[in-house]
């Protein structure tokens, strides 16, 4: 019986929507992250049943339905923790972003709501029985240095507000006539982020899927060649600057840290997105940065701003206030040397 199969975002490198292939099922050894599996999905009943198609967009999934997703790692502070190997004989797993990254939860915050369980149907493979994985759509890059000027955002944890003020920094960028290019660099698949740069006006937009990760939960030293290939992809596009997102914070098992050592020859201006004003003082601290703007939760009030001036006697902005904006114009062009 020839099955219709849903395809979450973690597909959207690949031709899997547009080829012919089978589904079968591979012995244990043989499975590993960054591979397309197909899941057969359980009950929906109380639990997030929509995943992100291809193209962004949300679509409900019903008890019986078929999706392709990919076997990854999750490692959220403040929604869930799972890997793909942790999934018991069962063969049962979890879908742990809604972009497809299959794995199963191993621990989960009580606000989170509970997630929707599938059952193993096998691996995607085509030709001579050969799994097909995520590697296997990775284009080359054509540049072999990258030399761009960068706006880097990072931050004390996840939801703090990182997204949100990349997409203001690129609004102001392009008024300003520049060519910019969006990227996020670490976290777990979802390619809402990406997509809302783009929305912001960036004229190309990256993330690490492009570089065949479902996740940056990996080894160090496998994420820094990926992420040079993924830096000499963004270099091919000629842009003016790049304003790139490291997920979630750079201590976190996202490599973020990786990230910002990669990207620290060409940041001309760091922005630290925090949840709360001590949060932004442990970043600090512990990271040893010194972030040229804070912003985030941490600045949504004058207590919260004061605050943070206070514990640390750097410069908080409110970046959704409009009468910030010229601080922001100011900051940005003088460590940019662009007239913004």
């Amino acid at each position: 019986m020839k099955h219709r199969y849903i395809f979450s975002s973690l597909t959207r490198i690949s031709d899997l929507e547009q080829s012919d292939f089978e589904v079968k099922h591979l012995p244990r050894e043989q499975w590993e992250t960054g591979d397309y599996i197909a899941g057969q999905v359980l009950d929906t009943s109380g639990c997030l049943h929509h995943i992100e198609l291809p193209n962004g967009r949300m679509a409900e999934v019903s008890e019986g339905d078929y999706v392709i997703g990919v076997f990854g790692q999750r490692a959220a502070t403040l929604e869930a923790v799972g890997d793909w190997r942790a999934m018991a004989s069962d063969n049962r797993f979890d879908m742990m972003t809604s972009a497809g990254l299959f794995g199963k939860i191993t621990s989960r915050s009580n606000y989170l709501p509970n997630v929707m369980s599938l059952t193993y149907q096998g691996h995607v493979v085509s030709g001579a029985s050969t799994k097909r994985r995520m590697a296997d759509y990775v284009l080359p890059a054509k540049s072999n240095t990258f030399n761009i000027p960068v706006v880097l955002m990072i931050g004390t944890s996840m939801s703090a507000g990182k997204t949100t003020s990349a997409r203001v920094i690129i609004r102001l960028l392009k008024q300003a006539g520049l060519k910019v290019a969006g990227a996020k660099l670490t976290g777990a698949g979802r390619y809402r982020d990406a997509l809302s740069l783009a929305d912001a006006g960036a004229d190309h937009i990256f993330d690490f899927m492009d570089i065949g990760l479902p996740s940056t939960v990996c080894d160090p030293e496998q994420f820094r060649p990926l992420l040079r290939q993924l830096l000499n992809r963004i270099a091919d596009t000629q842009v003016d600057v790049l304003v790139a997102e490291a997920g979630a914070s750079p201590l976190e098992p996202y490599n973020g840290s990786i990230a910002v050592e990669e990207l620290a020859p060409w940041v001309r201006c760091t922005v630290l997105c925090a949840s709360d004003p001590y949060a932004v003082a442990g970043v600090i601290t512990a990271f040893e940065t010194q972030p040229d703007i804070i912003a985030g939760g941490a600045a949504n009030t004058s207590a919260g701003i004061e605050l943070v001036e206070k514990l640390t006697q750097l410069k908080a902005l409110n970046l959704q206030d409009k009468n910030t904006i010229p601080d922001l114009k100011q900051i940005l062009s003088r460590r940019l040397r662009f007239d913004i």
